[in-house]
């Protein structure tokens, strides 16, 4: 009794700190990009959209409806939905063992790196996870008599998941395998109450298939065909790498060892837990060997584990207590390291320090700050000025931070890349042509880091052949520049396209440079070389100034030979080509030891003036 009592009060202490941790980083961290395009979606209601179908947008438009606009009222009710979680796996799991056993997988539930954070973010995962343990719930159920009530709540629980993403089908596939596995499994599904329910269920995918029909399949095209290369590559064998650090390694092996402990189990309800855990973390250890692996896909396995979660007090219970001790020791670790990013990505200073690492988060930078940049750039322009996006993240970004649901947006590679081409067009708010925008004030924001480095010459130059020269740009760097935007003004109208026989000016184009010298995160000492290369297509550059922490420090010696740069940018049109290079020596002495920022202000031969993005050095004491 006392340790039962112990273990519930653990859970509940628990359960407190991490739903008041969650709510704290969830109205501090900014809006994720997929969640201001669900956000987005929200404020144009329907049943299906080309990237989901329509709960997670429904659920985000109520959470507005009911406390108001701002990124907390949009988390609202996945954190609501999140908070539950734990006490839908505390009860399943005391019907199957006992009340110890029970309070303990719902702590098991809260330190699951991957299921302890989930209502941080409004996104279907939240929902997703919602359904399955409902499902789970039913079926467990179901397995020591079928009720109404039962099959009532299975029926919720797969409408709930086929109105929350295409990747619910694994959950459902999975389910459905197990109870074929599984003698009473098989007597259940001919029981005509649970074909009702799963018949129910079924019929909520017709609001996504009926969007597909009418949309030439372009959201099936785009999960199941244009994302995936469906060809054999190793990168599958990362999965059991990137679960384990994300479960933590022994939380993980414990799930697993979980899933084979009860595959065969005597009890139904046990072997259904099991087996369709398992089926659902295999399958999609086997898909990573032919999917996508270009965007975050380490989510996808929770369905899987939060199946196998009742189960795992009862299969590590014979483990030695030292090594019980460390698996839910280093699973509060991950726990608190995941909720700890996330305070570190709402840090605006944190974010800036780690501007030059891997895991910038960029879909979380900038936002505020880009919204705030183009309110002072309107305030400049007529009021008249039209706002348009470069791609639908900016697009949603500045709709959610400004309150404005129709920003158009340009046709980019993100939109199709992200599979929201199809329903920006539906929206009618992708521009194709420049008619569409000619003859009104205009203010075009472009997202420089959201293209390759590679490919954003020819990305100004295809913004050229759409809208003609570009004007000068006001440009807004980000944490040192690795969030980048240029504000493109044209406070006269966007000019329209040259009749037959007329010629465009020449393509004038952002500019275009390189520190080669002192390399990225390298260290210097006394006196130093800044060297590189710089060019601005169209009419070419003046002058560079070498700037350190976002002063001026010298001004380069600019015109040098720099022939590679014109090989490379084979489509640059700077007429100093291939002078293009510069060089500058700073003194020792002029710049105070420690980590500096070197960065570079290029102006341009038409007068404008743009600074670069900077790159972090370290400047030691002379010897």
């Amino acid at each position: 009794m006392r340790e039962r009592e112990g273990m519930r009060a653990a859970f509940i202490t628990l359960w407190s700190a991490v739903v008041l941790v969650k709510l704290v980083v969830a109205a501090r961290l900014p809006l994720f990009v997929d969640e201001a395009f669900y956000w987005q979606e929200g404020r144009h209601l329907a049943w299906a959209y080309s990237d989901l179908p329509g709960l997670t947008a429904w659920t985000i438009r109520l959470g507005g409806t009911l406390f108001g606009d701002g990124v907390l009222a949009a988390r609202s009710l996945f954190l609501l939905v999140s908070a539950l979680l734990p006490w839908l796996v505390v009860a399943i799991t005391r019907r199957q063992f006992d009340e110890r056993q029970a309070w303990t997988a719902g702590c098991a539930a809260l330190v699951l790196p991957l299921f302890g954070m989930i209502g941080v973010m409004a996104l279907p995962d939240v929902l997703m996870a919602l359904a399955t343990l409902l499902a789970l719930d039913a079926l467990t159920r179901m397995f020591r008599g079928v009720t109404h009530a039962n099959a009532v709540q299975l029926a919720f629980a797969l409408a709930i998941g086929a109105l929350s993403h295409y990747r619910f089908i694994a959950a459902i596939g999975a389910g459905f395998v197990a109870l074929l596995l599984i003698a009473r499994g098989r007597e259940l599904l001919r029981d005509p109450r649970l074909i009702i329910a799963i018949a129910f269920g079924a019929a909520a995918w017709m609001p996504l298939l009926a969007w597909n029909i009418e949309n030439a399949e372009a959201g099936l095209r785009f999960q199941l065909v244009d994302r995936h290369p469906w060809a054999l590559h190793p990168d599958g064998v990362a999965f059991l790498g990137i679960q384990a650090a994300l479960v933590t390694p022994l939380l993980f092996v414990a799930l697993l060892w979980a899933a084979w402990k009860f595959h065969r189990a005597d009890d139904p309800a046990l072997r259904l837990l099991a087996l369709s855990g398992a089926i659902v973390i295999v399958g999609f250890f086997g898909l990573g060997f032919f999917a996508d692996t270009e965007r975050v896909s380490f989510h996808w396995p929770l369905p899987g584990y939060v199946a196998l979660l009742p189960l795992l007090p009862a299969a590590i219970a014979g483990w030695p207590r030292a090594v019980r001790v460390a698996t839910w020791s280093l699973a509060a670790v991950g726990l608190v390291a995941v909720l700890g990013y996330h305070v570190a990505v709402s840090t605006p200073e944190l974010r800036a320090r780690a501007a030059a690492l891997k895991w910038y988060p960029s879909n979380f930078a900038g936002w505020d700050v880009l919204a705030d940049e183009v309110r002072r750039a309107r305030a400049g322009l007529p009021a008249d000025t039209r706002l348009l996006a470069d791609n639908f993240k900016i697009g949603a970004e500045l709709g959610f931070a400004l309150g404005e649901t129709d920003i158009p947006v340009l046709d980019h590679p993100l939109n199709r890349a992200h599979g929201r081409a199809p329903q920006l067009q539906l929206w009618g708010l992708e521009v194709t042509s420049r008619e569409a925008l000619a003859g009104k004030p205009l203010l075009l924001v472009v997202g420089t880091s959201d293209v390759p480095y590679r490919d954003l010459l020819a990305r100004y130059h295809a913004l050229c052949r759409l809208l003609g020269p570009l004007p000068a740009p006001r440009v807004l760097n980000v944490d040192h520049g690795r969030q980048r935007f240029l504000l493109l003004a044209w406070p006269e109208g966007l000019p329209h396209a040259p009749k037959a026989g007329e010629e465009e000016r020449a393509c004038v184009t952002p500019a275009m440079a390189w520190i080669d010298t002192p390399p990225s995160g390298g260290a210097v000492s006394g006196d130093f070389e800044v060297a590189g290369w710089a060019f601005k297509d169209g009419v070419g550059l003046a002058k560079v100034e070498v700037l350190v922490d976002g002063r001026p420090a010298a001004v380069a010696e600019y015109g040098l030979a720099s022939p590679g740069t014109a090989t490379y940018w084979k489509i640059s049109t700077d007429p100093r080509h291939p002078a293009v290079g510069f060089r500058a020596k700073l003194e020792a002495g002029t710049i105070p030891t420690g980590r500096r920022w070197l960065g570079l202000r290029l102006h341009g031969a038409d007068g404008s003036v743009e600074d670069w993005s900077e790159v972090p050095i370290r400047v030691d004491a002379a010897d």
